[in-house]
């Protein structure tokens, strides 16, 4: 046994005969035991505030689970995940989404930043473009739709960064709408085509592969659309196309123009890719200085998680404290709950990044993991989930862990767009901190959290356990900046649980197999293979059903 092995059962050791006491210890009384906890359980970084005095900790719980961090060489993992090294081991790939925020004179890596910037430069003379009013589709009109076709990390990341920095849309010429599209059935599509114009329409087709059928179906769909209302394939596929792939080759067998062509690179896994031309939708909306913040924003976390000291570096906090949490207290259900109806699509956006990237039971050695992975993803806009679930955060039978995040400040008066109800509208934005603050405060302290007069009358149907684990997240606002730092402190999160649990985050066979189980079915159900002998009794079953009802 290794001296790191040795040292790494020694502090799981330890980390189990905390968690026996933790288990009965219950968070009043660890605010009760350290009257400067907040104070000690808490770091601000830049522009982000993490308090996690609400989680069931203590400093020696806290130390014992760095020191368990360093047993499993996190530094040095930390050093691999920043190189060209290719620690995506199960595809002989780096991992260097952090690449694509890389300034643009980087002197580490000046070669790798040139060729990210010289795509990124190319995205953004096209957004210029747009944003003029002179890119004009077939029939010289200005282009006035933008519909994004993509699916997976190629929709979730733009979806979730156009919405959550809504109040950063630029100006143009002429107005400019950006859609996205991501379903393979259709039913996006079919409600957005009939509120377009083919001649001002402009599609991004974003596919890492662009071999993915959900998006190459839309692709086709919308390519017969334009085709028939306006005839010119040739002319549609050179003004009415943009492709983003790592396979140009595929792009131009599809018949999209070169000039349309922006490249991936297959270092770059799909839930990490919004930094790169990927995001277009996202400079489209925002515009470019806003998109050069949100890469900024999360280069400054970069930096911070190689360089903060264990017990300073947020990423590192927040992996160790899941760590905890889904390990050692048995809570293996994690709920974002952002107080901001901007933030709408980022439970979403983190379901992928998480579940995708550390859902694996096969360690590095491909041996079974020791110690279960990733705890299962959810959430909702705090407001709204109020009068949805918390039913059962405050009452119910599960253990869960929470993520509040809320931004400090919101509807500056000095903007335009709220200066007339700036006041109005600042009242409801200290509503809603109220209520993260007031729901983080009921869900640690339960009964406690109550007025005694009130609670000595109350029933027990109506009394509150409490010890519910959270971390509040505060963000000076939510701006571009703000928005990258939060997003790259996630995915460092990610890495940082990775590395304890010795899994690879950056692969996803897990959802390859069922595809092509797919693709052995549609001729099936598309009548032009008939053999079902070699499927099982209920798929069987449920074919017949599905092809005798389309019969009748």
């Amino acid at each position: 046994m290794s001296e790191h092995q040795s040292g790494s059962g020694e502090r799981l050791q330890d980390l189990n005969h905390h968690a026996d006491e933790f288990k009965l210890r219950h968070l009043n009384q660890l605010f009760a035991d350290d009257t400067q906890r907040f104070e000690h359980l808490s770091h601000q970084f830049n522009q982000i505030v993490l308090d996690y005095s609400k989680q069931r900790i203590n400093s020696q719980v806290l130390n014992a689970l760095l020191e368990f961090a360093q047993t499993k060489q996190l530094n040095t993992q930390i050093e691999m995940l920043f190189s060209e090294n290719k620690i995506n081991y199960t595809e002989q790939r780096a991992a260097m989404h952090w690449a694509l925020r890389l300034p643009q004179h980087s002197q580490k890596f000046p070669e790798l930043s040139q060729l990210v910037h010289t795509q990124l430069e190319r995205m953004y003379a096209l957004v210029n473009k747009i944003h003029a009013g002179q890119y004009r589709g077939c029939t010289g009109e200005v282009i006035q739709d933008v519909v994004n076709i993509g699916v997976g990390g190629s929709d979730l990341g733009p979806v979730m960064v156009s919405h959550a920095l809504s109040d950063y849309k630029v100006k143009t010429a002429k107005p400019l709408n950006v859609h996205f599209v991501s379903t393979m059935d259709g039913s996006q599509l079919s409600a957005l085509l009939h509120q377009l114009r083919p001649e001002t329409t402009l599609f991004i087709i974003s596919s890492k592969s662009f071999g993915t059928i959900d998006t190459l179906s839309n692709a086709q769909t919308v390519r017969q659309w334009l085709e028939k209302s306006l005839g010119n394939k040739a002319c549609i596929l050179k003004s009415h196309f943009i492709g983003i792939s790592t396979k140009p080759e595929k792009m131009t067998e599809w018949g999209i123009a070169p000039d349309n062509q922006f490249l991936l690179w297959d270092w770059v896994g799909g839930r990490y890719s919004l930094w790169s031309c990927i995001g277009l939708p996202i400079a489209l909306n925002i515009g470019i200085d806003g998109f050069k913040q949100l890469l900024a924003g999360a280069h400054a976390i970069d930096e911070h998680f190689q360089q903060a000291s264990f017990e300073k570096n947020l990423p590192v906090l927040m992996g160790m404290l899941g760590i905890w949490n889904n390990n050692f207290l048995n809570i293996q259900t994690h709920a974002v709950l952002p107080y901001d109806g901007r933030l709408k699509y980022f439970a979403a956006y983190l379901q992928q990044l998480e579940m995708e990237s550390n859902g694996k039971s096969i360690q590095r050695n491909e041996e079974k993991v020791s110690l279960d992975t990733c705890p299962i993803i959810w959430g909702e806009v705090g407001p709204n989930a109020q009068h949805a679930f918390y039913q059962l955060l405050h009452q119910g039978t599960h253990s869960v862990s929470c993520d509040f995040i809320a931004p400090v400040q919101r509807y500056n008066a000095n903007q335009f767009t709220y200066a007339e109800n700036a006041e109005a509208l600042i009242e409801q934005h200290h509503l809603a901190l109220s209520n993260c603050l007031a729901q983080s405060r009921l869900l640690a302290f339960g009964n406690q959290a109550l007025n005694p007069d009130e609670l000595s009358s109350l029933p027990v149907y109506k009394q509150y356990a409490g010890n519910q684990p959270s971390t509040t997240i505060l963000l000076e606002e939510l701006s571009p900046y703000s928005l990258g730092m939060l997003i790259a402190l996630y995915e460092h999160k990610v890495f940082v649980q990775s590395v304890i649990w010795n899994i690879n985050p950056f692969d996803q066979w897990g959802v390859e197999k069922g595809k092509d189980i797919a693709n052995q079915l549609l001729p099936i159900l598309n009548r032009t293979e008939h053999d079902l002998a070699s499927l099982d009794a209920s798929t069987q079953g449920l074919i017949r059903i599905l092809l005798s009802q389309q019969e009748s």
